[in-house]
């Protein structure tokens, strides 16, 4: 009896490291489904940005011929290509007039202004997805003028 005993004890203990087993291979696999579906969408999210950043130039394109045509069909296919891209989540940056953000905007050009940092004109738009950028504004940024600012301070001492 004491060896059934025994017995028994052993195939209990067999069963639960069995089902332990079993849950740790569950978890491991749920894990494993959890992390391969989210690769997927960032792949999918990259393949788009991709695709996105090959198209701009192409908008950059039509664009730049409305400006020149002012055609109602060309107005149409503009509208309607941003349509798209706005489905997938792409907003143009705004620029002009704001802060210059380098995380925004690419500097291509400063001019003398009243105000520092200011962007003053947007020669190419940015564009980003969500909070990722796809293409930065190219900016012109206004900067003060420093002999003006030195000058300005002289006169106010002798004042």
């Amino acid at each position: 009896m004491a060896n059934t005993k025994v017995k028994k004890e052993k195939k209990d203990t067999k069963h639960e490291e069995l089902e332990n087993q079993l849950r740790r291979t569950l978890a491991d696999y749920q894990n494993l489904e959890r992390r391969v579906s989210e690769e997927r969408q960032l792949l999918g999210k990259l393949s788009t940005a991709l695709f996105i950043e090959k198209m701009l130039p192409v908008l950059d394109n039509v664009e730049n011929a409305q400006k020149h045509l002012n055609d109602p069909g060309l107005e149409l296919v503009l509208k309607q290509f941003k349509e798209v891209l706005a489905t997938e989540g792409v907003e143009e940056i705004k620029a002009e007039g704001q802060e210059f953000d380098p995380n925004l905007h690419e500097a291509i050009e400063a001019e003398s202004g009243e105000i520092d940092n200011k962007v003053t004109k947007v020669v190419a738009k940015g564009y980003k997805i969500e909070d990722k950028v796809i293409r930065p504004s190219r900016v012109v940024v206004s900067k003060k003028n420093e002999t003006n600012n030195k000058q300005n301070e002289g006169e106010q001492i002798n004042v």
